[in-house]
Formats: C-alpha cells, structure tokens, sequence
C-alpha cells in the first residue's frame, strides 16, 4: 500500500516539475529545444521539444534500476510515478492536445476539452514572454466553468 501512495504522491509532484521545467526551462534558457513547438503546423513527425522527453526518462530508468538492485524498494516506485506522469503527458499533449495521433479526435469529455483550451491559450502567444498555463493535467478552474 505504501509503494502505491509513493507512486500516486510523485505522479502528482510531477505535475508541479511540468509546470516549473516549462516555464522556468522551456521558456527559459531551454527555448531554442522548445521554439518549434509554438511554430503552427510544424511539419515534421518529430520536433526538438520532443528532446525533453530524454530529460525526464533518465531519472525514471535510473530510480527503476536502483530500486530494483538497492535495498531502497522504494526508488523504484518513485521512478514509476515519473513514468506513469510521463504516459499521461504524452496521451494528453501529443495524442490529444496536439492530435499527433488521431487516436482521440472527437472527444466530449468535459475535462479533455477544457485541457485543450487552456494549451490553446497557452499556445495563442507564439513567443517565449507572456504566456500562461504552463501545466497539463491541472489547469485553472476557469477553463473548466464552459464545459461544465
């Protein structure tokens, strides 16, 4: 039981990560990765944004290997909540937001879609300054008062 709370607490420390390495990183010193994910109808299948996937696997497959070869168990659930948090990004950023793959095109969920909005707004200012919504899976609640 205790490894699942692990698991559940850093997926949603996740979260905050995202949001602070977004803006603090990616619309920081790490823009010239993050640039061309803000360019509409980017055309190709990969972007070099998609490099900060990297960033975040590292310490998932490192916390897997030391929790399964240390006697500290716990590692390996922390690195779990890392990639479980890592699946979640990816569903909801590139499958659903971003349709990278039309596997989700014509959802009615009232969370997903006001998920969308908040990344479109985030996106609506092309640049590095001013943006907002720097978060995925939490966003403000008045994103959510049109759908509910």
């Amino acid at each position: 039981m205790i490894y699942a709370l692990i698991t559940l607490v850093v997926f949603l420390l996740m979260e905050c990560v995202t949001w602070l390495t977004h803006k603090y990183v990616m619309h920081g010193f790490g823009w010239f990765l993050h640039e061309d994910h803000h360019e509409p109808g980017y055309p190709h299948v990969f972007e070099k944004n998609d490099a900060f996937f990297i960033v975040f696997a590292i310490p998932s497959m490192a916390l897997f290997f030391l929790g399964t070869y240390t006697p500290q168990t716990y590692l390996f659930y922390i690195g779990l909540g890392i990639l479980l948090y890592g699946i979640a990004y990816f569903l909801v950023h590139d499958v659903l937001i971003h349709q990278r793959f039309k596997w989700f095109k014509r959802t009615n969920n009232w969370y997903l879609k006001a998920l969308r909005k908040a990344h479109k707004v985030h996106h609506k200012n092309m640049g590095k300054e001013d943006s907002q919504c720097f978060g995925m899976l939490f966003v403000p609640i008045k994103y959510f008062k049109e759908f509910l």
